[in-house]
C-alpha cells in the first residue's frame, strides 16, 4: 500500500466524522472498529516494489492521463500453449522437452484468427486498451522475428502469419489503445535455470531478448503499452534479484528512446510507470496513492487457453472493476483464445454483459478519481470527476440504507444512473442515502450520482472549499445512463 497526503486526508475525513460527531440514530453503516480497521489495511500487492528507480525513464502525469482514464483492458494470452490446452505453463509443468515443444508450432495454423474481431469483443465489454502476449515464456514468438533463437516465431513455422501486426491493426480500427507483453525469459534456454553456472546460453537467452524487444517497439508504430513478465531468473526470487543480468534500466531506456509515450509496467526489474497486482483475489482496503493495475483472469483455470472453465461471472467482474477503480487502479482482465484464434463464445458473452453494465454507468468509472470518500469494504466505493460524486454500493444492506461521512459541498441533486428511486439526506455530518430500487440481491452494483455544487479538486477537496448544508433531496424513478 502506498500512503500519501491525499489518503491521509480523506481516511481523516471518514475517521473525524464516524469519531467526533457519530451515526444519526438508526444508521446501519457505523464505522465500528472492524470497519475502521478495514480502512487501514489492503489485499493489494505489489510484486516490484523493490526494482531499481531511475526518474528520467518514468513518464510525466500528463502522458500517463489516457491509462489512468481509460480504467478498463483486455488481457490476452495466446500461442502454442493453446494447443494441448491445459495452459500457458504446460511446457513447464509438464516437463515437455523444448525439441517435442517446438513441434506445436509445425501444428499452430489458427483458421480463425482475427485481430478485429478480439479488438470489438474488447470495445463491446467497455474496455479501451489491449495487451497480447507477443512472446511467452516457452519462447515462440508470435510476429516475424529475426531475433528469435531458431527463429521459432509465427511467420517461419505452419502459420506463416504476423499475428502482432493483425493484433495491432485490429486494436487501431477498433480505435482502442495498442499494449504488447514480452517475457524476456525462456524455458528453452539452460542458461536461463543456471546463469552464473552457463553464462554463454544465458547471454544468447538476453541477446535475444534486447533484440526482440527492439522489433516490437521499432515495426509496428506507436505502442502504448509495454507489458514485461518473467524478469526473475530460474523462477527464484524477484525481478529485481534479475536485475543484474537483464539490465532493465538499459533496457527500458531503449525502449523510451523508440516509444516515447509508452506506458511501461514494473516487471522488469526496473520500477516502470506503474505497479501491478496480480490474480482474482478480493479487492479491500484504502485508496492507494499512484497509478496502479489489477491483472487477473476471466477464466480462473488459468491465463493460456483451457478446456476447464472456471469462469467470472458478469457481476464478479463489475465488483471488481468497482473495487479497484474506487481505489485508484485500472483492471486488465485476461481472457485465452483457443488455437484457432477465437475467443470462446462464452468468454465474449460475459464480455458483452459487462459492455451493458458500463453502458449504463461508465461515466462513474472512465476519466474518475477516487474519493473524496475511502471505500468501505464490501458495502460500497466512490469516484469522483469534476462536481459529479459516484457512489457505487455493493450492499445495501438490510435497510437498504447507507450513512456516509461528510461530503464538503452541498449536494444539489441525486440520481440512480441505473434508474430507480433515491432519497438523499446531507447535514453537516452525515449523507444518508435510501434505497427504493427493486432488483435482486447479488446483482450488479448500483451508482449514485451525487451532484454538487462545486468541483472537486484532484485531491477530492471542494474547489473552493465550502460547508455542507442540510437538506433532503427526493428523486423518483430516474434513467440518466449513458454510453462510453
Amino acid at each position: 500500500m502506498h500512503s500519501g497526503s491525499r489518503t491521509i486526508q480523506l481516511l481523516c475525513l471518514a475517521l473525524c466524522a464516524a469519531t467526533v460527531h457519530g451515526p444519526p440514530a438508526g444508521a446501519v453503516e457505523s464505522l465500528t472498529d472492524d470497519e475502521l480497521a478495514s480502512k487501514l489495511k489492503s489485499s493489494v500487492v505489489f510484486k516490484s516494489k523493490d526494482s531499481l528507480k531511475d526518474p528520467s525513464i518514468k513518464l510525466p502525469a500528463e502522458d500517463m492521463k489516457w491509462w489512468r482514464d481509460a480504467k478498463f483492458g483486455m488481457f490476452i494470452h495466446w500461442g502454442l500453449y493453446a494447443i494441448p490446452a491445459r495452459g500457458e505453463w504446460v511446457m513447464h509443468n509438464e516437463k515437455i522437452s523444448a525439441d517435442a515443444y517446438e513441434k506445436l508450432a509445425d501444428e499452430f495454423a489458427p483458421r480463425h484468427f482475427d485481430g478485429g474481431a478480439w479488438a470489438q469483443a474488447a470495445k463491446d465489454a467497455g474496455m479501451k486498451y489491449m495487451v497480447l502476449t507477443a512472446r511467452h515464456h516457452d519462447g515462440f514468438a508470435l510476429w516475424d522475428s529475426p531475433s528469435s533463437y531458431g527463429r521459432f516465431c509465427s511467420m517461419s513455422r505452419a502459420a506463416k502469419r504476423d499475428f502482432v501486426k493483425e493484433y495491432v491493426d485490429g486494436c487501431r480500427g477498433a480505435g482502442l489503445k495498442v499494449g504488447l507483453y514480452y517475457s524476456p525469459m525462456d524455458w528453452r534456454f539452460p542458461g536461463y535455470f543456471d546463469p552464473k553456472g552457463l553464462p554463454e546460453n544465458a547471454a544468447l537467452m538476453k541477446a535475444q531478448g534486447y533484440g526482440q524487444m527492439k522489433e516490437l517497439i521499432s515495426n509496428y508504430g506507436s505502442i502504448d503499452v509495454v507489458w514485461y513478465d518473467g524478469g526473475w531468473l530460474a523462477h527464484t526470487g524477484t525481478d529485481a534479484d534479475a536485475s543484474w543480468f537483464w539490465e532493465p534500466v538499459k533496457l527500458n531506456k531503449m525502449v523510451r528512446e523508440l516509444q516515447p509515450k509508452a506506458v511501461i509496467n514494473p516487471r522488469s526489474g526496473w520500477e516502470g510507470d506503474f505497479q501491478s497486482d496480480e490474480g482474482g483475489h478480493e479487492i479491500f482496503g484504502p485508496i492507494i496513492e499512484g497509478s496502479w493495475e489489477k491483472c487477473l483472469n476471466l477464466n480462473a483455470s488459468s491465463w493460456g487457453y483451457n478446456t476447464t472453465q472456471k469462469l467470472m461471472t458478469p457481476q464478479q467482474i463489475v465488483h471488481m472493476l468497482v473495487n479497484v477503480v474506487g481505489r485508484g487502479g485500472n483492471v486488465l482482465l485476461n481472457v485465452g483464445p483457443d488455437r484457432d484464434g477465437v475467443i470462446p463464445p462464452s468468454h465474449v458473452e460475459t464480455l458483452r454483459q459487462v459492455g451493458q453494465w458500463l453502458g449504463m454507468n461508465g461515466r462513474s468509472i472512465y476519466g474518475t478519481r477516487p474519493g473524496p470518500l475511502q471505500p468501505l469494504d464490501r458495502r460500497y466505493c466512490a469516484t469522483f470527476h469534476e462536481q459529479n460524486v459516484y457512489i457505487h454500493v455493493l450492499d445495501w444492506g438490510p435497510e437498504k440504507k447507507l450513512t456516509l461521512p461528510a461530503i464538503r459541498g452541498t449536494i444539489i441533486s441525486a440520481t440512480v444512473l441505473g434508474g430507480g428511486k433515491i432519497s438523499c439526506e446531507q447535514t453537516a455530518d452525515w449523507v444518508t442515502l435510501t434505497s427504493g430500487i427493486e432488483r435482486a440481491a447479488g446483482g450488479f452494483p448500483d451508482v449514485v450520482e451525487l451532484v454538487l455544487d462545486r468541483a472537486l479538486s484532484n485531491d477530492g477537496l471542494v474547489l473552493p472549499s465550502g460547508s455542507a448544508v442540510k437538506g433532503t433531496i427526493n428523486i423518483q424513478d430516474t434513467n440518466r445512463g449513458v454510453s462510453p
